[in-house]
């Protein structure tokens, strides 16, 4: 496929860049939110006297909402465009935050953190369709990389600046103070977001009744492509999402001694090497599409490999260079997730982009959701062996990887059909 932008391909250029960065700003704060309970779970824990499954339960519903509102998220912005769902979900996110800040008890908390995951579901989806619309699709895996990148800076933010506020301000204006952010970027989204540029508008969509959504959800996940990126994101993502959005620093602080001040650092560890991998892989599979497969069952092979080795390493704490190692493989995780999209990308045509995005981004969240329950529920079962607990990690990562083997073939075969149309479509075109 040649580099030149194709026809129709929106160009580009220093305005698309000020638009996106306008949404990824959004997705930025969304993520501080979302992962502000991370560097806060011993505290939360303490603050409103629960044990470690009720405190997991925080995350599992918060991600239950998350994963649970992807295909309507991925229809509504194919319906309705990136700037009117992206403002519905800084408004609901921004309120979680200020409600989970106030909360005096364990069930306000509760229902601040789905109303949070609520909005969070409505940002990413939203991005992705933001760069679709105003980047040739050339760029697409780079910019979906970078746009992860910027996330894991958010959760960057929470590791280093909110868990310093939480334990130098408090609780109350640590996470009031922070919801001001999603005040901010609401106002810079009304004022200069635009869904896509002068004279690529999109098709207009037809009436949307309930046969149209079945249609929609029907044909994406018809797609071999779609639901290879959706196991492809299940395997991937949620080794890191479970250690960073809360069982890290538990099992850092609880099961291997390290202080809460070198805990941090090594979740900080986490973030840098996500941000480093995500540039990297963006760079191959733009040049390589053929790497993203490769890419993908070997992040997920090294992650196994450091899992095991520090949860039988002989003694009672794994050394510091093997958890320093672990950190940083599981920092290739995110950028690993984002090659689903990849998968779902060109296997959709351009209307139903969202609900083949929704549909991909479920598979890391409910994987993610699946094993917080089954670490908090083994650390109640087992008095706390983090061992037995996290062991449960392998039992996704087999289910997801066996999927992957029985989809690779037809989804690549269907591509190239894809591709191959396409270009006869191309030589039609009039000059």
């Amino acid at each position: 496929m040649s580099g030149a932008t194709l026809p129709g391909d929106p160009p580009g250029g220093r305005r698309a860049v000020a638009v996106w960065s306008t949404g990824v700003a959004v997705y930025f704060v969304a993520v501080i939110f979302r992962t502000s309970l991370g560097v806060a779970g011993l505290d939360a824990a303490d603050r409103f006297d629960v044990g470690a499954s009720a405190l997991s339960t925080f995350s599992i519903l918060q991600l239950l909402v998350y994963a649970g509102m992807q295909i309507p998220v991925g229809l509504l912005v194919d319906r309705l465009g990136t700037k009117k769902v992206l403002g519905m979900g800084v408004v609901l996110f921004t309120a979680g935050q200020l409600g989970f800040a106030f909360s005096p008890t364990y069930g306000m908390a509760l229902a601040s953190r789905a109303l949070l995951g609520c909005g969070d579901a409505m940002t990413f989806i939203s991005v992705l369709r933001l760069g679709s619309r105003w980047f040739p699709a050339r760029r697409g895996p780079l910019i979906a990389q970078l746009a992860g990148l910027v996330g894991m800076a958010g959760n960057l933010v929470s590791t280093l600046v909110l868990a310093r506020l939480l334990h130098g301000i408090g609780w109350t204006a640590a996470f009031a103070g922070s919801a001001l952010a999603g005040i901010v970027v609401l106002v810079l989204l009304l004022l200069f977001l635009k869904d896509h540029p002068e004279g690529h508008e999109p098709e207009p969509v037809p009436h949307q009744g309930a046969a149209y959504v079945r249609r929609q959800i029907a044909a994406s996940w018809r797609e071999p492509g779609t639901r290879l990126g959706l196991w492809v994101h299940f395997t991937t993502q949620f080794p890191a999402m479970v250690f960073l959005l809360l069982w890290g620093l538990p099992f850092l602080v609880e099961a291997q001694g390290l202080s809460r001040a070198t805990a941090g650092e090594l979740l900080t560890l986490v973030v840098l090497s996500n941000m480093a991998v995500g540039l990297v892989y963006g760079q191959i599979i733009a040049r390589h599409h053929g790497a993203r497969l490769p890419l993908a069952l070997g992040t997920i092979a090294a992650t196994s490999l450091l899992w095991a080795a520090t949860l039988v390493y002989p003694g009672e704490h794994a050394p510091m260079w093997l958890l320093i190692v672990l950190c940083t493989v599981l920092g290739a995780c995110g950028p690993a997730s984002m090659i689903g999209f990849d998968f779902a990308r060109p296997a959709n045509p351009a209307e139903r982009q969202g609900t083949a995005s929704g549909i991909t981004n479920m598979g890391g969240f409910v994987a993610s959701m699946t094993t917080l329950f089954a670490i908090g529920a083994l650390l109640d079962a087992t008095d706390d062996d983090y061992t037995v607990a996290f062991s449960s990690v392998f039992v996704l990562q087999a289910l997801g990887v066996t999927q992957i083997l029985r989809l690779r073939r037809r989804a690549a075969r269907r591509e190239r059909e894809r591709l191959v149309a396409s270009r006869v479509e191309t030589v039609h075109v009039p000059a």
